[in-house]
């Protein structure tokens, strides 16, 4: 039943709104399907439960395939309080007044070339006692990345608009699980901002501030999803969360890893880990670890502040989850990788190129496991 109800709903999306895919004629949303099967409560709770996840996961393609011009931060916020209204959800919006504010300092710098201001999202779902401490899922938001100052070859820049596909992911997840009206207490924190060049923009050798009041010497301007993170990571503390997940478009290097079938997932709590490989699983998202320890953090060892924001080539995706790390404080905490799995193509049916919604299912599963549990 909830495999029917996924897969209609899944296959129905174009990212609408779009273009018309491959030259021809966008098909018509399937409105309706009839399934043919006995009549129980079990089958209509389960189409119902379908339905949600697939239809969380295509709005979060939808997003996904806005070009950047459309997709901005300020465009994801507005985005943000929609999926609110319909979901039931609480909204809130940061700006750069409420960042500074907060001390977002490694947020703003990545900002600084663009004329397009940053945005904290907060999504609240309170299925549960207010006492219970929630779930925190966190999504990259960058909504374009031309790589700042170390700028990014010509050749493929414009699936850079997919830099956001985390914080899509995330989004997502949030409108199912309000949908849904699951009995859990769940936060989504999306930072959002596009890393461009220009005179104000954030320099290699800079050294930056944190949320957390680490500083942070700046190597590689591309590296910019990691910064934006850790102001949010370390936001999320302010609810005393049962655990994070976060999910981005990170590193290239885990498409060397693992190609474009497993995400990452790296974290500091194997219990965590393997709910999440169980929910990638349940989800057809299947994620696969990758180990982090001292002799990785020795990486980012910096002489000049105390971290760097990169570690060198060598073993990219783990360095950056232990850059992430160092900003989750002792709450049980996970990391997805997902540059390799969020979008391309595919043969799916379900599935069209471009825009794949990755992990907004797995999140999901994840959030209605803990829920049960």
């Amino acid at each position: 039943g909830a495999a029917n109800g996924e897969g209609a709903t899944a296959g129905a999306s174009t990212a609408a709104g779009q273009g018309t895919g491959a030259g021809g004629a966008r098909p018509p949303p399937v409105e309706s399907a009839v399934v043919v099967a006995a009549p129980s409560g079990e089958l209509e709770e389960a189409v119902r439960l379908g339905h949600a996840f697939a239809a969380g996961e295509n709005r979060a393609r939808t997003l996904q395939a806005r070009p950047g011009n459309i997709a901005t931060p300020s465009h994801l916020a507005g985005e943000a309080r929609r999926i609110a209204d319909e979901a039931g959800l609480e909204a809130e919006v940061l700006g750069p007044a409420e960042l500074k504010a907060e001390g977002m300092e490694a947020l703003l710098a990545v900002s600084r070339g663009s004329d397009e201001e940053p945005r904290l999202i907060v999504l609240r779902h309170r299925g549960a006692e207010p006492g219970e401490a929630p779930l925190v899922l966190v999504g990259k938001g960058l909504t374009f990345d031309a790589g700042g100052i170390s700028i990014k070859p010509a050749k493929g820049m414009e699936k850079m608009k997919y830099d956001m596909s985390g914080g899509a992911a995330v989004m997502g997840a949030m409108w199912a699980v309000g949908r849904l009206g699951l009995p859990v207490n769940v936060v989504g924190l999306v930072p959002s901002s596009e890393n461009l060049l220009s005179g104000s923009a954030t320099k290699p050798g800079d050294v930056i501030g944190s949320r957390a009041g680490k500083s942070i010497e700046v190597i590689n301007t591309d590296a910019e999803g990691r910064l934006i993170l850790a102001d949010a990571l370390d936001y999320a503390a302010r609810w005393s969360p049962a655990a994070i997940v976060d999910c981005a478009t990170l590193t290239g290097a885990v498409v060397v890893a693992l190609g474009h079938h497993r995400s990452a997932v790296l974290g500091s709590d194997e219990e965590l880990i393997a709910e999440l490989r169980d929910a990638g699983d349940a989800a057809a998202q299947p994620c696969w670890p990758l180990p982090m320890g001292p002799e990785y953090r020795k990486q980012l060892k910096s002489g000049v502040a105390d971290l760097r924001n990169v570690g060198g080539r060598p073993a990219g995706t783990i360095t950056a989850a232990c850059f992430l790390s160092e900003f989750t404080g002792g709450t049980p905490w996970a990391h997805l990788d997902i540059a390799g799995t969020a979008y391309g193509s595919t043969k799916k049916p379900y599935l069209r190129n471009g825009p794949f919604g990755r992990p907004c299912r797995l999140l999901l599963e994840w959030v209605r496991a803990r829920a049960s549990s």
